[in-house]
């Protein structure tokens, strides 16, 4: 045998163990992609690497869509020695996707007009989990006695009722600045897209529907604390509480920390000049800042309940314009104050306050002498880019909020003259941001201060409004880049908000008294987000918890650790939370608003219930006897219906002549799942009876079964699940194959035609006939957009079947004056 001589195996040993310690990774937005938008993934290399293409994957049938050329980019600043950006925003078809190139591939996601819907509800969970008063999380309250009044020129030691509001992250402190901007946040996001939020919770944040959406809910529990914090014309309240309360993780329902009160803690007076009741003082300068905030909160709450309570509406934007007074009599930022240590939210603007303040109150008045309007324009000019987008750096809030909205409140009131300044300063930002993210291969021009991911919203926010009212399209790259970073289109590859994606790399680990002591996660929070090293290393305090699962990805610009010990970057803040619902209702499109209802699981159960049409379902596994009866019908009638079909039906050789008739007719046909498999618990609906991979192989092979007919599995958007039951976990795995998951209209009761006289539940055709009529009376909107589901093919012992009976129902539909419509 010939000897391989040893510098030989010392070279092969060197390569292999570069390889075994070399490593790619493609990152994508793991929520997903809109169709008509850039769409853009991003590899990465800790080794050289040359790649001449990339291909676009069909996560269904595993053939390649679409094929791209890769672009070049200098990875040095994440640390990397191989970076290449992969643009598929030329492929727009819909459905579930991967990224493969150089022998790696990156985790799969949607294109799809809907990945976004049903987010801006999901933040609204952590702020629910933050409230502080009554706390619906824990089902308990917490800080009932604040407060008790300081600094103060007469009623310093006297009670203060300012019970309510948020608190403001893992700590219990509460501010009047984070607080305003979380409650005009919210109220901005309704106003400009009100079909998108749903009412599944009441005021007191518990489950159950009250009539108002659940956004609204929210917003009118921090209204309320500010109206607490704000009694009368010229005295205001800018915190609860200072940094003696960092005290290590603790329920807020059980919080020990002494201030050396009675009962409550300090509520801080607004003087106006530098405040701190212990050592150390801040460097307040005037009240401007705060008044201005609450001036554009009671404003923008004055809008929203002009006409679901039309007397508080009046009675807030008095106390708006009270308040705008207050600050433009006493210009100046008012700052947080601090006890132990002289770290504080260092605010030191406060022109753009006033601003949108004035042009929140010009929106709530509609004065035709648009005095407000001129007020806002006074102060506009004053800041035409928030400075931190220029200098690309600020100290701890030095500059709040991130964005100004006030800008584009005079964008949308003011005449062309104001119009075009405007814009021209949204522009203007936006300019700063692109030239900073130009030499970056994720695009992201944010600078990785604390917070960056609410800087991140604040941008986000005004490159939507900026490309909405101005019909520029040339941020459209920026915005997608800074959205797709949020939900893992970065060096980590995680999500910045925990639990969204569900099935994704999310935080699960958060700097929060919930994860450390309950195991449990603060959903819907957005957290800091990376920081820059350099910070990163300069801060005390810090120790994780567990070995760094992102230590390959720590060498560049800025660190990122989901580790409940970083409170860095992995702290949720409520502000930031808040600040990101408006963008993402702008980006909604279907559950939540008014054409579409869902159930509680998110399944697709009515259309748009203002429009006199029905939509016919069919559904069929191993009887389909009646398939032929129906095709006839809906013939001759002239309508288009949806047929749902498991890969047994497909299969079966008696029924392929039918099928392909049903195809060629132009009916929609979908998956009904490939082995009429049961998903979860009959009774404990949460309970799955199948895996994530089993769901997913199922659902494949039901497809590949579609395909013999001509179906495509890009013609294929609706999924009706077997049996029609199904939790929130299988609409979300449905969703990351590209489906919609649909279901039934509840309480029509058409789909009993599949009981026989056997059953407890068996109901002949003239029982089904009679509830469904009865339905229609006792609904308000009767059977618009009602779904209903008709078994083509029932058990050989029912010999009452329905489908027979379809020409009648057809015809008494007609009567009633209902239409068809096809899925």
């Amino acid at each position: 045998m010939r000897k391989t001589p040893l510098l030989t195996l010392l070279f092969l040993f060197f390569l292999c163990s570069q390889w075994m310690h070399s490593a790619s990774w493609i990152r994508v937005n793991q929520l997903g992609y809109l169709p008509l938008s850039p769409k853009v993934g991003v590899f990465i290399s800790d080794q050289p690497v040359e790649l001449s293409h990339f291909s676009l994957m069909s996560v269904l049938t595993d053939q390649q869509v679409y094929r791209g050329v890769p672009i070049r980019e200098d990875g040095s600043v994440w640390g990397m020695k191989g970076a290449f950006r992969l643009d598929f925003s030329a492929f727009k078809t819909r459905g579930a996707y991967y990224l493969q190139a150089g022998g790696v591939r990156s985790p799969s996601f949607n294109i799809s007009e809907d990945v976004f819907d049903e987010t801006p509800d999901f933040l609204l969970n952590y702020m629910r989990q933050q409230r502080c008063g009554y706390n619906p999380y824990l089902k308990d309250s917490c800080h009932v006695h604040d407060g008790i009044i300081v600094d103060h020129p007469s009623k310093s030691g006297t009670y203060l009722d300012v019970h309510g509001g948020w608190h403001d992250a893992t700590d219990y402190l509460q501010y009047t600045n984070t607080s305003a901007n979380a409650v005009f946040q919210m109220l901005f996001a309704y106003h400009q897209n009100p079909g998108t939020f749903a009412d599944a919770y009441d005021a007191r944040g518990e489950k159950g529907k009250n009539g108002l959406p659940d956004v609204l809910d929210e917003a009118l529990w921090g209204l309320e604390w500010l109206m607490r914090m704000n009694p009368a014309p010229g005295e205001m309240y800018n915190q609860i509480a200072d940094d003696r309360d960092h005290r290590g993780f603790r329920l807020p329902n059980k919080d020990t920390v002494s201030y050396g009160l009675k009962q409550g803690r300090p509520v801080y007076f607004v003087t106006g000049e530098r405040q701190g009741i212990g050592p150390h003082l801040n460097r307040t300068a005037g009240v401007a800042s705060t008044a201005g905030k609450f001036a554009s909160a009671f404003a923008m709450g004055s809008v929203i309940f002009k006409e679901i309570h039309p007397d508080w509406s009046a009675q807030m934007l008095q106390k708006a314009k009270e308040a705008l007074a207050f600050g433009e009599a006493r210009p100046g930022a008012t700052q947080t104050a601090c006890f132990v240590s002289p770290y504080f939210y260092e605010e030191d603007n406060y022109v753009d306050d006033l601003e949108l303040g004035a042009a929140a109150i010009a929106l709530a008045e509609s004065d035709p002498s648009d005095l407000f309007l001129k007020k806002a324009d006074y102060w506009g000019q004053l800041e035409p880019v928030t400075p931190w987008m220029v200098l690309h750096e600020a100290r701890h809030y030095q500059y709040y909020p991130f964005v100004n909205v006030g800008h584009y409140l005079m964008v949308s009131q003011g005449d062309e003259g104001l119009r075009k300044k405007y814009l021209a300063y949204m522009k203007r930002g936006l300019d700063y941001l692109s030239g900073q993210a130009a030499n970056d291969p994720f695009r992201i021009g944010v600078p990785f201060i604390w917070c960056s991911n609410n800087l991140m919203a604040g941008a986000l926010t005004q490159a939507r409004l900026y490309s909405q009212e101005s019909g520029d399209d040339q941020f459209l790259v920026l915005e997608a880049a800074m959205r797709d970073w949020l939900f893992g289109c970065n060096p980590w590859g995680t999500s910045m908000i925990c639990d969204l994606p569900r099935d994704g790399d999310s935080p699960q680990r958060p700097h929060s008294s919930y994860a450390v002591l309950l195991g449990d996660n603060t959903s819907g929070g957005l957290v800091d987000g990376p920081v820059y090293r350099t910070i990163f290393e300069s801060l005390k305090g810090i120790e994780l918890k567990q070995t760094d699962e992102y230590a390959p990805f720590q060498n560049g610009l800025a660190v990122y650790h989901d580790d409940v010990g970083d409170y860095s970057s992995n702290e949720p803040t409520m502000d930031g939370t808040a600040s990101l619902v408006y963008y993402l209702s702008a980006l909604n499109s279907f559950c939540g608003q008014d054409s579409i209802q869902c159930d509680e699981a998110g399944g697709i159960i009515r259309f748009n219930s203002e429009q006199p049409t029905v939509y016919l379902m069919f559904s069929a596994d191993t009887h389909f006897e009646g398939a032929e009866t129906i095709l006839k019908v809906l013939k001759e009638r002239n309508i288009k219906a949806s047929f749902f079909l498991t890969g047994n039906c497909l299969r079966n050789k008696a029924f392929k002549k039918v099928i392909q008739q049903i195809v060629d007719a132009g009916h929609y046909v979908g998956p009904h799942s490939d082995g009429h498999l049961l998903y979860n618990d009959w009774t404990v609906r949460d309970s799955l009876l199948v895996s994530k991979s089993l769901f997913e192989s199922d659902l494949k092979k039901n497809m590949a079964a579609l395909k013999p007919f001509g179906v495509e599995a890009s013609s294929v958007s609706w999924f009706l699940p077997p049996y029609e039951w199904y939790n929130n976990q299988v609409v979300q795995w449905s969703r990351s194959l590209g489906f919609k998951l649909i279901s039934l209209t509840p309480g029509t009761g058409t789909n009993a035609d599949y009981t026989i006289p056997e059953m407890k539940n068996y109901r002949n055709s003239d029982q089904i006939l009679s509830r469904l009529w009865q339905y229609e009376a006792e609904n308000p909107n009767g059977l618009n957009g009602a779904i209903l589901l008709i078994h083509p093919g029932v058990h050989p012992d029912r010999k009452d079947k329905l489908y027979n009976r379809l020409d009648e129902i057809v015809e008494e539909m007609i009567k009633r004056g209902y239409s068809f419509g096809r899925m």
